[in-house]
């Protein structure tokens, strides 16, 4: 079942407009002048208002490299409720306003079955902002995060998809093969032929012929319209030679 943590603090600690805060944040990422790093596995950032400390966690962020980091664990004091242990979240989702993230609940498990933690009621989530406050950057930063691209300019969930696979289809056009590993690392969009297409990319590099690659059909096998639903992404291309 979808448990969905509101953003609780949108409109008041922070904007709720998706494009001004997509703005905002964009803004305050490239102010820093900093690059991503490879090497970066965690960080500390302030979770105050955005007016007062938004600025200051971008140093924080405009850090992280999202082709390195394949899971997020995120750690924030409670201000309003008292416990001795650690708190799990409920949630499945987080809803940010550029973006939701979704909740490993895997890992969630693993760690409730120590005995070492507690599940947190969701209007205690939701009261809390020093974790909200990191959500709409790491939204940001990981463009939809938990192996998901979900981009809510682009409209419902399964346009956002098609904007994802559409991405990979004009790579692969472009026949460069060190561009598409780049996609498949920063994206993890699950390709099922991810490798023999990347092999293919190769030996058209270095064909006596030059040959290229169209896309000719995309489809998919449903329209995603919320988390619960599934789709698979079929595509046909053919690869010509260029007179």
């Amino acid at each position: 079942m979808e448990r969905v943590r509101r953003a609780a603090h949108a409109g008041s600690w922070y904007t709720n407009n998706a494009s001004k805060l997509d703005e905002q944040l964009e803004g305050w990422l490239k102010a820093t002048g900093l690059s991503k790093s490879p090497d970066v596995r965690g960080i500390i950032a302030p979770h105050a208002g955005y007016s007062y400390s938004g600025r200051c966690a971008a140093f924080a962020f405009a850090n992280i490299d999202p082709a390195n980091i394949s899971r997020v664990f995120l750690l924030g004091p409670s201000h309003h409720y008292y416990t001795p242990k650690c708190a799990l979240t409920r949630a499945t989702v987080y809803k940010t306003p550029i973006g939701d993230l979704l909740v490993d609940l895997e890992v969630i498990e693993e760690l409730r079955a120590t005995g070492k933690f507690e599940l947190m009621d969701l209007h205690v989530d939701e009261a809390e902002h020093s974790m909200e406050m990191h959500l709409p950057y790491l939204a940001k930063v990981f463009h939809g995060f938990s192996y998901t691209y979900y981009d809510k300019q682009q409209g419902p969930i399964y346009k956002s998809i098609e904007t994802l696979d559409r991405m990979a289809m004009e790579i692969i056009e472009t026949g460069d093969a060190d561009a598409f590993k780049t996609y498949l690392q920063e994206y993890e969009n699950t390709i099922c032929g991810r490798h023999p297409i990347s092999v293919f990319l190769h030996m058209l590099k270095n064909c006596s012929t030059k040959i290229k690659i169209g896309f000719v059909q995309y489809e998919q096998s449903s329209q995603c319209k919320s988390l619960k639903d599934s789709s698979v992404s079929y595509a046909s291309a053919a690869a010509k030679v260029e007179s």
